[in-house]
């Protein structure tokens, strides 16, 4: 233990006393050494010191495990059903955090009396950090998908979740809004694509600058549109009027693939971008029609083969395939609920988990 003196050094250099007892100086404004001055016992500072510590050390406890438990939450919420009204559905998110389970990537199906909706997002950051927000948006989706007629009202009320998010959050850390503080969640902000496909495989989206999934349709593998994007959600309010896109149609036999910029950004060595598009081209054309599962093999396998190892980045990939009767009516929503045979692949080792 150090032991603190009142009084600034005697004769000799600066933190040692004439005798050639080490006594570290302490500052004027320091609050030790008006205590010190008021007479409190060295002891006295130790067990203070002591019992500082201790409550520091319990509140770091504290977050970890808060954290732990919201990422235990986000991951449950990330397990999409196998199946939902008629569409095969496999999922897998891979963390750029060694050893986390979720990062910062988000995705849903559900099965709603307007169709069936989903969702795939990015928000900034990645690991751990970012499962608040995630869960936030995905509340806000799960929610908004049953009340809301129109995609247009969905991203309406994402945006709002958002919003509600990033001002609690300020509140929790106390960030005063317009005092300087608050960069930290202006700052924030999520990429969404909401598609929505109908009964008869007819796609209609909104995207909020996100990448556009890739329709698998005989041997072909092309992007469903090319519209340019809305601005992410967090930075700016919502334009007055949402262009929500057409995307023509999943017919019976198709696959869509969802993805992240994470799958389309990653790098090999010599900073090679990994090329996706040839590698769903490559799946299109294979005599076996391809199953969600299939698909997610085989990009992982690419994509952990061209990196040479795990991302840098988060990646998610939402397959799905249209598994419904050519002349099928329209039933009744299914499949809301999540399902834990859900992808849960390790970043270290990609293929390790069978995924559904």
């Amino acid at each position: 233990m150090i032991l603190f003196k009142a009084g600034p050094p005697r004769a000799g250099r600066s933190g040692t006393t004439s005798s050639g007892s080490t006594t570290p100086w302490v500052p004027d404004h320091c609050p030790l050494r008006r205590a010190l001055a008021r007479g409190l016992r060295p002891g006295v500072l130790g067990a203070l010191g002591t019992g500082l510590a201790l409550h520091v050390g319990r509140s770091l406890l504290r977050e970890v495990r808060r954290s732990r438990t919201t990422a235990r939450s986000t991951r449950r919420m990330l397990r999409p059903p196998p199946r939902v009204d008629g569409l095969a559905v496999a999922a897998v998110q891979l963390s750029a955090d060694r050893g986390a389970r979720i990062g910062g990537d988000l995705y849903a199906v559900v099965a709603t009396e307007y169709g069936v909706r989903a969702v795939i997002g990015d928000v900034r950051g990645h690991g751990i950090a970012a499962a608040p927000t995630v869960g936030a948006v995905l509340d806000g989706f799960r929610e908004a998908v049953h009340d809301e007629p129109d995609l247009t009202g969905v991203l309406r009320r994402l945006e709002r979740a958002m919003g509600r998010h990033l001002r609690e959050r300020a509140r929790a850390e106390r960030l005063p809004a317009g005092t300087g503080h608050d960069f930290r969640t202006a700052e924030e902000f999520v990429t969404v694509l909401l598609l929505e496909i109908l009964p008869d495989g007819q796609m209609r989206a909104l995207n909020c600058g996100h990448p556009w999934p890739h329709l698998l349709s005989g041997a072909r593998a092309e992007p469903i549109a090319r519209a340019g994007p809305l601005p992410p959600l967090g930075p700016f309010p919502l334009p007055a009027g949402l262009p929500v896109v057409s995307c023509g149609r999943l017919l019976p036999g198709d696959t869509l693939v969802l993805h992240t910029d994470g799958a389309e950004d990653a790098r090999d060595a010599g900073g090679t971008f990994f090329p996706l598009s040839e590698v769903l081209a490559s799946v299109a054309c294979e005599a076996a029609p391809p199953t969600p599962q299939s698909v997610l093999r085989t990009v992982l396998t690419a994509l952990v083969r061209h990196t040479g190892g795990p991302p840098k980045d988060d990646v998610a990939l939402l397959v799905l395939r249209n598994e419904r009767p050519s002349s099928r009516a329209p039933s009744e929503p299914q499949g809301t609920a999540a399902h834990p045979g859900a992808a849960d692949l390790s970043p270290t080792n990609p293929l390790q988990h069978p995924s559904s």
